[in-house]
């Protein structure tokens, strides 16, 4: 049964991937590196602010050492909260959805983003006592399509376990994603996913279990009935 909800962050709660494209493109810019809007989305969308920097100097020949990673990470993170400081944009449906869910289902965040950014961002949207845990990129050593992060996530959500409450399983949780990366990572968790579909096409993201255009749109008691169908 659907007892626990790992929402992905960017592209899920947050309408914020066009900043973060614009971001990326700033900082590369400063070292002489071009970013497209079609690279990115085809290429990059998906990996924690390491993975993609480091994905993006590879694939111009350049070298890749960890001080200047972390020195781009440190950049465009700067850049990019001054920038939600005053632009703050949560998807449709997002603050029903999870207040909904919270009454019935463990909640956690597992994303490849900046733990301050998805904090502040959740509690300028007026949900972050929601969700028990997040798991953010500082916490995991390997980015999606790899599982950590959502397997990170429901070890978590197992410590906070009361007594006399049964751990949960990653057969139990519903992961909500919006990128080919984040639907192969849960599912390698062994987790069931719904796509959302934000910042992909439709037929990109066949690989989930199931698909919603909006957040608004979801109905939890119908998504747990379909995706577990023997209640289990």
């Amino acid at each position: 049964m659907l007892r626990a909800i790992i929402f992905d962050f960017d592209g899920v709660v947050a309408d914020n991937e066009p900043i973060h494209f614009a971001m990326f493109r700033q900082v590369l810019a400063e070292i002489g590196l071009p970013l497209t809007e079609a690279d990115y989305y085809a290429k990059y969308l998906g990996f924690d602010d390491k993975g993609c920097f480091a994905a993006v100097l590879a694939a111009h020949g350049r070298p890749t050492p960890p001080s200047l990673i972390q020195d781009l990470v440190a950049r465009k993170a700067k850049a990019y909260l001054a920038y939600i400081r005053h632009h703050l944009v949560i998807f449709p449906g997002v603050r029903e959805l999870v207040r909904e869910a919270a009454t019935r289902h463990r909640l956690a965040i597992a994303s490849g983003a900046l733990r301050h950014e998805i904090e502040y961002i959740l509690e300028q949207a007026g949900i972050r006592k929601e969700f028990e845990h997040i798991t953010s990129s500082e916490d995991v050593r390997l980015g999606k399509p790899n599982p950590e992060g959502f397997l990170h996530a429901l070890a978590a959500l197992n410590r906070r376990t009361q007594p006399g409450q049964q751990p949960l399983a990653a057969a139990d949780c519903l992961v909500i994603e919006d990128s080919i990366p984040g639907i192969r990572a849960a599912h390698a968790a062994g987790m069931k996913v719904l796509a959302v579909v934000n910042t992909h096409k439709v037929e990109e993201l066949r690989e989930a279990d199931a698909l919603t255009h909006s957040l608004a749109d979801v109905n939890l008691a119908e998504l747990e009935s379909r995706l577990w169908k023997n209640g289990t």
